[in-house]
């Protein structure tokens, strides 16, 4: 059961922002990118109040992702990038990205904190950065 709506174009939407987000990072990776995207459209808190939807979200400014502010959100969703997000969509969830609502990739080592919000881990070369849990409880909250 899927844990924020989605249309088809929603499904085929995330799954292209998760393939140029992270295909380099295989499938896992590939999944907790969305993680983070499904976690934005739940949160109601922060830089994420007013996402409601996906397309919200993928296409948030500024504090959205890079891909579709810097030019590479071209590419089509194939069948395994929508079969991830469907995955995401429906509430699999991906440590370190399963309460994360940012990720980004250092040219060194992850930071113990981004913008004050504390490191949930490294997956490959990206770091992931969950909400302190009173400032955005929605997205702690259980399916």
């Amino acid at each position: 059961m899927a844990v924020v709506r989605a249309t088809e174009e929603d499904v085929k939407l995330l799954a292209r922002l998760i393939r140029a987000e992270a295909e380099g990072e295989g499938n896992l990776g590939m999944l907790m990118v969305g993680n983070v995207g499904v976690n934005r459209v739940r949160a109601n808190c922060l830089d994420f109040q007013p996402i409601t939807d996906i397309r919200q979200m993928v296409f948030q400014y500024p504090g959205g992702f890079e891909a579709t502010q810097k030019g590479y959100f071209y590419q089509r969703a194939r069948a395994n990038e929508i079969r991830l997000a469907r995955k995401v969509i429906n509430g699999e969830r991906y440590h370190p990205a399963n309460f994360s609502l940012w990720f980004f990739k250092p040219t060194e080592d992850c930071p113990a904190q981004w913008f004050n919000q504390p490191n949930a881990g490294r997956y490959k070369s990206h770091c992931f950065f969950q909400p302190v849990p009173e400032n955005c409880p929605a997205v702690y909250q259980t399916y």
